[in-house]
């Protein structure tokens, strides 16, 4: 279910090629959210590690039920000694089967434990896929926001060399100073250091990407996807009350039936159980035979198993601490993603109300405005870096929300619904 409400806020683009892939061009491919959802599931080792804990798990708890192994007993007396003792000729031999019997329910609570087991390893199990994807998701994110920044200073750096012809016939009518070529080649230099500095972050998102998606370098080409449609999020409220639904804190219900059991097997232990035994002996001397049953029962007297069960009702008490410890650094977490989430979306509305807005159309009437002489260089070079500025803070604004998103969506096990503006 999340996966599918993470794919639904991308969409599909068409294939693309990175140059410097160590593949050829032509088998670089276009990595879509669904895919990379798909792939992470398919190799994660903690999901792989999960998996191994519920069979660890089932056969504890196949363990739990097996029944004690009966005894085979050989006896010789009266054997080896002096007089008319020496040799065989006065032995006594026996030979006995015993068998243990456990009493009061001690195998059914050890079973109850098994099966709680075998319960928490599939809960956290879920938990860690809900990891995977969320951590997935935000990598695939950061990916997707580096490639637009570049994008967006790739068109700066063309909007100011668009300026050189212009700049040369100014320069040649008398109408500039030649310093101002010099200013803009140091112009345009700055962005593509600026640019050369997001590439480095993008190299660092796209292994990261890869890695979750369990290959050591990447082996995509772009990653596809729209990071500019927005929705309207739930209540904060709405969201603690849906994190009560994580696996994380879920399992801690099969936790506590596990350690209930637990106590419970503490306290039936010091109860005795009974072994009976049943054989055949026989004596050399008069070579007669004669059956011989045996009935034990241990007594409690010393060891009634009360650290044992000091600990076991210790660690059920523990379980509902632990629980509420769980819950709030979940609701802390939340807390943090949804603040981001909300302030993105309050700042996205300040860029593209207003300083986007204002900033392109300042941007376009000094560029006209410079070819008719009435700006100068420097203020056509700072309107455009505003554009690119706000445009940037944009892009951040957008990733942080849909990482908030995707943070919460891990959390909450389910998508997070949102009162969607347009489709994505």
């Amino acid at each position: 279910m999340f996966c599918k409400g993470m794919a639904a806020r991308v969409a599909c683009a068409a294939a693309c090629l990175i140059a410097g892939l160590a593949l050829a061009p032509s088998h670089a491919q276009t990595l879509t959210m669904r895919s990379a959802l798909a792939r992470a599931l398919a190799t994660s080792p903690r999901l792989t590690a999960a998996e191994r804990d519920v069979g660890i798990a089932t056969g504890q708890r196949i363990q739990a039920g097996a029944l004690l192994n009966p005894e085979l007993t050989y006896e010789q007396d009266n054997s080896f000694g002096s007089g008319i003792y020496r040799g065989t000729r006065s032995a006594e031999t026996t030979l006995q089967i015993s068998q243990a019997f456990e009493l009061f329910g001690k195998r059914d609570a050890r079973i109850a434990a098994g099966v709680a087991g075998i319960e928490v390893a599939a809960i956290q199990r879920k938990a860690v896929r809900l990891e995977v994807l969320s951590e997935t998701a935000i990598a695939f994110l950061s990916v997707l926001g580096a490639q637009r920044r570049i994008q967006i200073l790739d068109e700066q750096i063309t909007a100011i060399d668009r300026l050189t012809p212009l700049l040369r016939r100014r320069v040649e009518a008398g109408a500039s100073s030649p310093a101002e070529t010099g200013r803009a080649e140091v112009a345009s230099a700055l962005v593509k250091a600026d640019r050369e500095r997001f590439k480095a972050t993008l190299a660092s998102a796209r292994r990261e990407l890869a890695v979750l998606m369990g290959d050591a370098a990447p082996k995509f080409g772009e990653v596809s996807g729209r990071l500019d449609t927005m929705g309207r999020p739930p209540t904060f409220q709405s969201v603690v009350a849906a994190i009560d639904a994580n696996p994380q804190l879920v399992r801690w219900t099969a936790i506590y039936a596990q350690r209930n059991a637990e106590l419970l097997l503490a306290r039936l232990r010091p109860y005795p159980d009974v072994r009976i035994a049943a054989g055949w002996r026989h004596f050399n001397e008069t070579n007669d035979d004669a059956a011989r049953l045996t009935v034990s029962v241990p007594i409690p007297v010393f060891d009634q198993n009360q650290g044992n069960i000091l600990s076991a009702q210790e660690s059920l008490a523990k379980t509902k601490a632990e629980r509420e410890a769980n819950r709030n650094t979940l609701i802390v977490v939340a807390g943090r993603a949804y603040d981001s989430l909300q302030g993105s979306l309050r700042e996205l509305a300040v860029l593209r109300e207003s300083a986007i807005p204002k900033a392109t159309e300042a941007s376009d009437a000094i560029a006209q405005g410079y070819g008719q002489g009435r700006f100068s260089l420097l203020e056509v070079l700072d309107a455009q870096a505003s554009v690119t500025q706000a445009r940037l803070r944009e892009q951040e604004a957008l990733q942080n929300f849909h990482a908030g998103v995707a943070t919460i969506e891990g959390l909450v096990g389910n998508p997070f619904t949102l009162a969607r503006e347009s489709a994505r």
